[in-house]
Formats: C-alpha cells, structure tokens, sequence
C-alpha cells in the first residue's frame, strides 16, 4: 500500500494505542540510525585488524543493509528502510555530510598548498589529467555497453566519469598516512599537499559536473541551453571570490577575539559559524551547484591552527563524523545493488574501471614523480597513496545518480571500484615501503647499574635519563612523585615526558599528529601553551622549576599496535637509562569498585615495549601514590614510605640499584625487606627449568640452560651486591629479613598494611629457588611477573602503589616458559644441565 507523503506523522501514540512506532518518522529514523551504527562498527571492529580507514567499514555497512545483502528480504525493506523514509534519512545525513566537509576545509590549509611549490602541483597535476582522460577513455565503453547510458548526455557522463577516476579522498588519505606514522614524513607531505591540489580541482570538476548536467532532463526532455551551465558556473566563481575577499577577513577578526589570550571563546562566535556552513550550503544549492560546495569553501575561510577552529573542531566532529556521517554511507549503501553486476560482462567491465583507475593514478604519479628526481620506491608509494577514494568518491557518485547521470549498474561498479582502490592502499604501502629513520647515536642499551660503573670509573656526575609515559591527568601526580624521588646528588635528572594518546579518525587526532611528529617521529620541544592540558603542562612545569630539573614533553599519538615505537625510539634516541610506563589499570579510590581498567591495547602496549625497550623499564601500578604530598622539591620534609622487595635475580638488582637513587633523596625513607624462608622448608629441592607445553607467566630465557652452578653464581652475586648496597646505606635505608612460609601471603600482608606508599619488585624473569615455587600460579598480569602480580591483582586488598623493574638485557629478551621439578627429578636434571656449564656467565 503506497504511502502519502504528506500524511506521514512524526511521532506515534505508542503501542498501547495502537500505533506502530515503524510507521512514524521519528522512531522509524531512530530504529534506523542504531541499525546503521551497529552494523558499521562492528564491522570496523572486524577490518581493524587490516588496519583499514573507518570509511570502508561504513561504505560496507551501507551496502549490506541495501539491496546487496539484507535489503533482498522484501520484508525488511518495507519494516526498516520504507521508500517513504527515504527523504527524511537523506535529509538529516546530507547536515551531517555538509559539516563534514565542512571540517574537510577546516583541515585543509590553503597557505600550505602555496608553500608545497611546484613538485606537488605537477604531482597533483599528473594524478588528475591521466586518470581523467582514461575515465574519460572507460565512459565510451560504458556508454556503449551498460543500458540505458545511451540515453545520458555525452557531456555530463564524461566529465562525471573523469572525475570519478581522477579523485583524491584527502580526509582518507590523511588518516591513512597518520595511521602508517608517514603523515609528516617527506612522502606524506607530498601526498597530502599534492591531494590538496586535487581535492580543490576536483571540487571545481564537481561543479562543472553538476552545472552541465542540471537536472538530468538531458535524458528525455527538453534540452538546457549551454548559458545556463555558463551562468552556473561565474555565479559559483563570484561566491568563491566573495566568500575569499570578504568573509575570509572576518572569520580572522572572528579568530583573533576567540585567541588563548582570552579566557573563553564566546558562545555566540561558534553558533553564528555553524548558522554560516548552512548559510553557504543554501547559497551554493540555490546557485545550482551542490550545497556541500558552501560548506567546504565555507570551511576554507577558518585560520587555522588557533583556539578557534580547535574549539570548532571538538564541538562538531563527534556528533558528525560518529552519528551523522554513517547516515550518509547507508544511504548511499541503499542505492547500491551489486546484484545489478550479474554475468561476466558486468563483472569484466568493473575489471576494466579498477584496472584504469588504478592504473591512470599510479602510472601517472609515478612517472612524473620520477622525473622529479623521487626515488622509485617513494614515487610508486606516491602513486598508491594519489589512488586513494572513499568518501569523496561516493559523494561524487551519490550526485551523479540524483542527476540521472549513473544508473544502478554503473552506480554499482564504481561504489566497487572505490571500495576496492581505498582497501588495497594501507596494505599495498606498507608491503612495499619503510620509511628511514632519521640517524640516532650510536645504539646503547642501558641500566641503572651502568650509570654507578660510569661513575665510579669518571669521578664524575652521571646523567640520569628518565622517559616517563602518562594517559592523561590522572598519571601526572604520581608520575611526578616516582620521578622526584629518584632525583639526588650525583646524578643529574633529565625527564622526557611523553602523552601517549591513541590515534583515531578525527579531525583534532589529524591535526594532533601534525603538531606532535617530526619526519614520522616524535619529537622533544619546549612547553607550548594550548599544546597540553592546562593541568598537566602546568605540573610539569611547576616540578621543573621547583625541583631544578630539565623537563622537555613529546607526543606518541599513533595507533595502539605500533605506539611502543614512538616509545622506543625516543627512549634510544635519547639515550635514556629507564622507561616508566603507567599500568593499563588505575585506582581512582581505595577498592577495586573504582578501578578504571583503560582496556587490553594498552596492556599489549607496556608488553611490546618490555620486550623491545633499549634500556630498564618500569612499570608503575597507581593506587594514588604522592596524592598526599606537598609540591616535590629541594625543600620537601615530608617521607615518602618506599620498600624494595628482593628475592634476587638481575631484575631485583636493577630494583635494589634504583633504591640507592632513591636512598639519597632527604625527603624518601627507604626500607629493603629480603625474605627467608621458614627452616624446614628448604630442603624441598624445588628449581626451574624451561618447559615447551606450559606459557604459565611467560618466561623466556634465550635458550640457556639452568644448572645448580649458575644458580650458586647467581646468588653470590646478590648477595655481594646486597652487602654492598647494606653497607654504603648503612644507617639511611633500613634493612629486614622477613622469614615466611608462604610468599604470597608474605608479600600480601606488606600490600595490605598501608606501612609503604609505594613497593617496588623485580619482574624476576631469573628467579630464584623461592620463587620457582610460584611457577604453576595462574598469572592475572603476566608481564609483571610473580611477584608484580600478586601485587597488582585485583581483589586481594593491596593499597600500596606497586613499581615493577625489569633489568635491560638483550641476551634476555626472548623469555620460554618454565616449569618447576622437585627433589626427585633433580639428580638426572643435574646431570642433564652439566653441559650447559660454558654459557653461565652469560646468564648471570
């Protein structure tokens, strides 16, 4: 039963009236936006692993909810997606796709594409003629083979052709090269700059596109006359100029009075900017260009880089890009039908129009980017990155199809071909390039206890490098706390601190990477006002002056699976001599109920950088460790409570080395508890050896074998580095032997006190006889080792904040699992380990 526009209701009376709220509007457009947004990010949630923009996601949801897929049960076309519906659906997506590109012009700098010179331009150039002409090439066979084309005007089918091919997605191609950390690389400047080009030319082919074609009356009316187009396109022209000249200087005065240097940006500022994309949008639309052509000149006129188009940026571009724009992708994905591509002709011509495209942009790119003088290598990921479509790509096929000028078959192919062009990029560049990296000095890898050597060996003051990671302003206290008590007397403190923030599709998260890395790479720089959080900059700032020390920030702000780069290779380039990374779980409160638990990608984050950091690393369990202190400083009185728990190992060692620093610091009260156990108990024979069937915590001992002479070895050492540590503190730090039957509830009962403000352990990945024992316990936090986790475990009623140290040592790295045998087998074991003697001093 066919429907009346005009009779359709926005909202029902509820079902206990009789009403079915899929018959109304509103809740129909409610039903419909939760479906849409579901079904993309799930999606999303299943390409993250290919590491694919989030507009491919959105582009397949919308086809899967279309004719494609669930939309051929008739039944769910009339309930869900109602051709009635339509219009209401297209409406509130096209506001979401006018302030979308709107952002697109925030994003895009105009004074940068003046700056990129003549290489991007000929770049840009080369990217668009080729691919234009091939589209123009690929149109006569469409026209000649698709029915129904036949009956489209030359003019406008080819123009929408060329474009089609031709175009650059910029917004997609940034987040692509942010998420490949090539954003700020030479290549990615390039890209970027010469997509900027494109994208503006394209913009203007747009126009010229939709001024020739009108409103497809070509198809069987009567034909437009030619002044018409003219008319179109020198009023689209005057309001470019107009738009340039003369609301370009007033969004500057509007910049200017909304700066840094005024505490707040004035509300009425931010509501007549957004009135003004909609203002430009109904200009463009009444011209007879599309309105999305206001909105992104509109988005032009912003300066960029101030207060203004950040606080811009930030109040629209969640509510656009996470809500309204998925809109736009389903509805689109609603007109897709790719059952239209049925035989093997249909299918043999979208060969034919990925092929040319593919090949029109890469060639094209790649040829004249070689004879720029661009290395091959660069020039061919040049010509892949120029290939990238995606949203810009269907908003130019969604206009072709409202003009008439794409039927469903042709519609389909090139939704195809863009999806194909934008999925093949991320992986195809990074299968065939690797950026290089700026040189660094010489590699070397370090550890507390060779900052004591040099030293002692020099006569002279050491420089102690501390690269300190946070998540945000919940770090920064305790951070400040942990790094302040290692700073004493002879050793100089230099802190790098690094806000690891997680990269993602917005626009802020773009123009973050931008400001933040250097050549693909973090860089270090002096405190900027507005870079940071107000609070955390000021923190920082306030430790730096108060406590002497020199503080220079950076920004990792980069995917989760690669952001242990960015962390390691500041830390070597920087030679720092230890990490500390903030634990993925943080307690706002005294119990567990106020955990916050940050999720598994930052766990996988502080494991990649244990296993491949160049230098010590410790990681900081926060249970609000110097929440209670005064601002660290030369003066502080007030103690901090510190124990070091020592088992023994080269991790406890590199804990014990850490509290000497520690043991220096007038303000640290220092306590080393070595734990015993009860007699009786020792004579168990129990010891570790590796075992391939068992991950258990993990550990990997780089294929040495353990024997009872390396573990005698191992225990002098420790205890010559404990008499040594007991002597040069005798009298500062304190020194107890707790005998216990059980570790666990030993180290419990020290968490659970409240006696300590923080405890620090070794990860313990050499661990001794006791804590062999702990081999068949079932870790919670692995990468803690035994005793970190017991400590870090939730439920056990621990409230102390806890600082697992891992020793650096490459040999040491790659860890196997280990299992523990008893006395029975340990006379055969020791037989078996005899010829393992030779690589002991290694192992120590």
């Amino acid at each position: 039963m066919p429907f009346n526009i005009t009779s359709i209701k926005t909202s029902s009376n509820g079902v206990w009236q009789g009403d079915n709220p899929l018959d109304f509007a509103f809740p129909l457009l409610i039903v419909q936006t939760t479906l849409i947004l579901v079904v993309s990010r799930f999606l999303a949630f299943l390409f993250r692993p290919l590491r694919q923009p989030k507009v491919i996601a959105e582009i397949v949801g919308g086809i899967v909810l279309g004719p494609s897929a669930f939309g051929r049960n008739k039944e769910f076309m009339h309930h869900i997606f109602p051709k009635w519906s339509t219009p209401t659906l297209e409406s509130v997506a096209s506001i979401g796709l006018l302030f979308f590109l709107f952002l697109v012009g925030l994003e895009l700098d105009l004074s940068s594409i003046r700056r990129s010179g003549k290489r991007a331009f000929v770049i840009a150039f080369a990217g668009i003629s080729l691919p234009f002409v091939c589209g123009i090439g690929v149109a006569f066979v469409l026209r000649n083979t698709i029915d129904g084309l036949d009956q489209v005007g030359y003019g406008p089918f080819l123009v929408f052709m060329g474009v089609a091919l031709s175009i650059t997605a910029f917004p997609v191609l940034a987040r692509i090269l942010a998420e490949l950390k090539l954003l700020t690389t030479r290549v990615g400047e390039t890209a970027m700059s010469a997509a900027a080009f494109n994208d503006v030319a394209a913009w203007i082919l747009l126009a010229l596109a939709v001024a020739i074609a009108g409103d497809g009356t070509a198809s069987g009316g009567e034909k437009k006359s030619p002044v018409i187009a003219i008319w179109v396109l020198l009023s689209g022209l005057a309001f470019v100029i107009f738009m340039l000249t003369v609301i370009r200087p007033a969004m500057r005065w509007v910049a200017r009075r909304c700066s840094p240097e005024h505490d707040v940006v004035d509300e009425a500022y931010i509501c007549l900017t957004l009135a003004g994309v909609m203002v430009s949008g109904f200009m463009t639309d009444l011209i007879g260009i599309h309105s999305i052509f206001g909105a992104f000149v509109f988005g032009l006129t912003i300066p960029k880089g101030g207060n203004f188009a950040e606080r811009l940026i930030e109040r629209i571009e969640d509510f656009v890009s996470g809500l309204l724009l998925p809109l736009y992708f389903a509805s689109s994905g609603l007109k897709t039908d790719v059952a239209t591509i049925r035989d093997a002709k249909s299918w043999g011509l979208l060969a034919l129009v990925i092929t040319t495209a593919c090949a029109g942009k890469i060639l094209g790119t790649f040829a004249v980017a070689v004879m720029l003088k661009i290395p091959a290598r660069e020039s061919i990921v040049l010509g892949v990155l120029m290939n990238t479509k995606g949203l810009v790509e269907l908003i130019v096929l969604n206009i072709g199809k409202e003009k008439k000028v794409l039927n469903d078959e042709c519609f389909a192919i090139l939704v195809l071909m863009a999806l194909f062009t934008t999925f093949i990029t991320t992986p195809t560049v990074m299968a065939i390039y690797k950026p290089a990296r700026e040189g660094t000095s010489a590699v070397t890898h370090r550890k507390l206890r060779d900052l004591s050597a040099t030293r002692e060996a020099a006569g002279s003051k050491d420089v102690f490098r501390i690269l300190a990671c946070f998540h945000g302003p919940g770090n920064v206290s305790s951070l400040i706390s942990l790094v302040e008590a290692t700073r004493s007397t002879q050793k100089q403190l230099k802190l790098f601190i690094m806000h690891l923030v997680e990269l993602t599709e917005r626009s802020s998260s773009i123009i973050m990477v931008q400001r933040a890395r250097k050549n693909g790479l973090p860089f270090i720089n002096r405190f900027r006002r507005g870079e940071w959080h107000d609070r955390v900059a000021g923190a920082f700032q306030a430790y730096s002056q108060l406590g002497r020390v020199s503080v220079r920030p950076t920004t990792a702000i980069s995917a989760l699976s690669t952001m242990d780069q960015d962390i390691c290779h500041v830390a070597e380039n920087k030679r720092v001599t230890m990490i500390i990374l903030p634990f993925h779980k943080q307690w706002r409160g005294a119990d567990d109920e106020s955990m916050e638990n940050l999720g598994h990608g930052w766990r996988g984050v502080n494991q990649r950088v244990l296993k491949n950091a160049p230098c010590s690393v410790g990681v900081l369990v926060d249970r609000g460790f110097g929440s209670g202190s005064p601002t660290p400083g030369p003066t502080a009185t007030v103690a901090q409570r510190i124990c070091i728990i020592f088992f023994g190992g080269p991790d406890d060692r590199e804990a014990l080395e850490l509290g000497g620093m520690m043991a220096e610091h007038p303000a640290v009260k220092l306590t080393v508890i070595k734990f015993v156990e009860k007699e009786g108990l020792e004579s168990d024979g129990v010891m570790l050896r590796p075992s391939p069937s068992r991950s258990g915590f993990n550990l990997k001992w780089s294929r040495l074998r353990f024997g009872f002479q390396l573990k005698c070895l191992r225990e002098e050492l420790d205890e010559t580095i404990l008499a040594e540590f007991r002597s040069k503190w005798n009298g500062v730090a304190d020194y107890t032997e707790k005998v216990t039957s059980s570790i666990v509830e030993g180290v419990l009962t020290l968490g659970r006190s409240g006696d300590y403000d923080l405890i620090i352990v070794g990860k313990g990945r050499f661990p001794s006889k006791m804590i062999a024992k702990l081999a068949d316990r079932q870790a919670e936090h692995a990468e803690l080792g035994p005793i970190g986790d017991i400590l870090a475990s939730s439920g056990q009623g621990v409230v102390s904040s806890v600082l697992v140290v891992q020793q650096h040592d490459m040999a040491h790295a790659e860890e196997t699992p280990v299992a523990k045998i008893v006395q029975s087998d340990c006379e055969k074991y020791k037989a078996d380990e005899s010829s393992g003697a030779g690589e002991i001093s290694k192992a120590v």
